[in-house]
């Protein structure tokens, strides 16, 4: 498992992030419900790492710090569901009787969730 998305309140930023939409620190902390100081003690590991950006910008009058899944960010991320998905289908296929695989969209075909969704773990 990547060392960085091991970590639960990492991997719901990344997944968060992950359908390509770039968001200011407070609508981060409104998606995926992380306190203030563990948001930001995880952005800057994932930023450290690599895996997003963070910059400055004016928005109303005043200076928001705007996050951005990066490219190795993306690709840590698609590469962790691959891995998933083949753990859970195992040695025989989807590992539940009847299942499909591949079958669904969301989580299933690769993306996470979208915010309201009740699926969400974080």
């Amino acid at each position: 498992m990547d060392d960085h998305l091991g970590i639960p309140a990492r991997l719901a930023i990344v997944a968060t992030l992950a359908q390509g939409q770039r968001l200011t620190f407070t609508g981060l902390r409104e998606q995926t419900g992380l306190a203030d100081g563990n948001l930001h003690v995880q952005t800057r590991k994932l930023e450290a790492a690599g895996y997003l950006t963070g910059e400055r910008v004016q928005l109303g009058g005043r200076s928001v710090t705007r996050f951005e899944l990066t490219e190795r960010g993306r690709l840590a991320f698609v590469e962790l569901i691959r891995r998933l998905r083949e753990a859970a289908e195992g040695p025989f296929g989807s590992g539940r009787p009847g299942a499909a695989v591949g079958a669904g969209s969301g989580a299933a075909a690769g993306m996470p969730p979208r915010p309201g969704d009740p699926s969400r773990v974080w």
